[in-house]
């Protein structure tokens, strides 16, 4: 398919507006030329019951903020799902409020609790530190549950590009971890240690995710070359360390035709299908990388949008809203 009229201007606008790449700048520089430009193209930010920034224990005696969306008022005697979320932003940008608008539109439309997670970024906190403070915070939603009005029999995990890495460690430590997920919600995420694939070569430079901005957020993120190899890095190819994926969380996985991680996203879907797990699988035609985001400007991205809270929903055993 071409690429989608409406995506073809957005990477027209960007290239005029000639903004310097992230892999020129500092992260702390790129940190908040992404915060400023996440939000131009989202959709309207949906009205919420309550909205409650909470700060959660980690593992190493630190603590990270979380934020908490409520669509409805909570009943505790008949507590609500909730999707746990991992923003994107190469584990080096992106935060609570780059994501703000898109959590608030899945709490809306898969009428559940979201839970959107601000787990420490690189090069000030490398990896594995990204890892443990997704997997801390899902764990502490789980314990916490009824405190929050939440089912922690109906918790999903999901997440975007570097947030969608996290989902797939995460729905694998929840298994291990005698924690059931009930739904992976994994969005062009990236699984792959050393992004030699198809579309990396073909998609590199011109789709907005460039190959060299990758490499630069990883660069910042990896404490060195071995760590390409541990599983929690790379789901897809990852040896060090590597589980058996039988037995995760269903996975609903969407990829974008014009992204270079659209292949790894594929395969991580086959890799999942082959050890015996649910997966549906979506390539979303004439897209490109951080679509999901583009809503407010874009307006297909509407039907991704839908199928996600739609297979939310099912996960989470919803009725729609008549």
């Amino acid at each position: 398919m071409p690429l989608n009229p409406k995506i073809e201007q957005v990477l027209d606008m960007i290239a005029r507006a000639k903004r310097p790449a992230y892999h020129d700048l500092t992260p702390q520089a790129a940190r908040a030329s992404y915060e400023k430009s996440a939000p131009i193209l989202e959709v309207p930010s949906a009205p919420m019951f309550s909205v409650e920034d909470v700060n959660v224990p980690m593992r190493d005696g630190a603590s990270i903020g979380v934020r908490l969306y409520h669509p409805a008022e909570p009943q505790w005697a008949n507590p609500a799902p909730a999707l746990v979320y991992y923003h994107g932003g190469g584990f080096t940008v992106g935060s609570v409020n780059t994501h703000d608008a898109l959590c608030r539109m899945f709490a809306r439309d898969a009428q559940c609790v979201v839970m959107s997670v601000d787990y420490r970024l690189a090069p000030e906190h490398k990896f594995p530190a990204a890892v443990d403070d997704a997997f801390d915070a899902l764990k502490w939603l789980h314990d916490n549950a009824l405190l929050y009005g939440v089912d922690a029999g109906r918790l999903a995990v999901g997440g975007d590009s570097a947030g969608g890495t996290l989902a797939t460690v995460c729905a694998v430590l929840a298994r291990d971890a005698g924690m059931p997920l009930v739904l992976q919600m994994l969005i062009y995420p990236g699984t792959t240690g050393h992004q030699q694939t198809e579309s990396h070569a073909r998609l590199s430079n011109g789709y907005l995710l460039s190959g060299d901005t990758i490499q630069w957020f990883f660069q910042h993120y990896l404490r060195d070359a071995d760590d390409r190899l541990d599983w929690r890095f790379a789901p897809l190819d990852g040896t060090r360390g590597a589980p058996d994926f039988r037995g995760v969380a269903p996975a609903w996985i969407a990829t974008a035709e014009y992204d270079p991680l659209s292949d790894e996203g594929e395969a991580y879907a086959h890799k999942l299908r082959e050890a015996g797990n649910v997966v549906e699988f979506r390539c979303y035609a004439g897209m490109i990388h951080e679509f999901f985001k583009m809503g407010g400007y874009v307006p297909d991205v509407a039907d991704a949008h839908a199928d996600a809270a739609a297979a939310l929903r099912a996960a989470f055993g919803v009725e729609p809203d008549r």
